[in-house]
């Protein structure tokens, strides 16, 4: 059977037309939320990295000696890497944003790369992790 081309005139076209505005709507939209959602995930790791650098400072002043001494050094290493690690990543979530939304403008179909954000983030966090776990048993 046939397939029928439809006229300039088919309220079919308009239809197609709003559908794909509102497709490209919602995308944007969720771009958005991904992007808040770094941007609470990177506060959320600098905020854990300044709470640990706090409370192994108030371990420290109420008992000074050498072991709490080294915890807090410790603490302040790896509460730097986090609010490092916070920061960047704030950082890649705007680059990423903006080059997903001039995808977008362009028509483009955006494709999430080799390496994208949570990956690398979760990478760099499990390396913090472990040396901070080898930092704590190092003696």
């Amino acid at each position: 059977m046939p397939q029928e081309t439809p006229k300039p005139s088919d309220p079919r076209i308009d239809l197609a037309r709003q559908r794909t505005g509102m497709a490209s709507f919602r995308t944007r939209l969720a771009l958005d939320r991904t992007t808040l959602a770094w941007i609470r995930t990177a506060l959320g790791m600098a905020g854990f990295g300044f709470g640990m650098v706090g409370f192994f400072r108030s371990l420290h002043a109420s008992s000074p000696n050498a072991e709490s001494a080294r915890l807090h050094q410790g603490a302040i290493q790896i509460g730097t890497a986090l609010l490092v690690l916070g920061i960047i990543a704030t950082l890649l979530a705007g680059v990423s944003h903006w080059f997903m939304l001039r995808k977008l403008r362009r028509g483009d179909t955006p494709v999430l790369t080799q390496w994208p954000l949570s990956i690398t983030v979760a990478m760099l966090l499990a390396v913090i992790g472990l040396a901070g776990v080898w930092a704590v048993f190092r003696r």
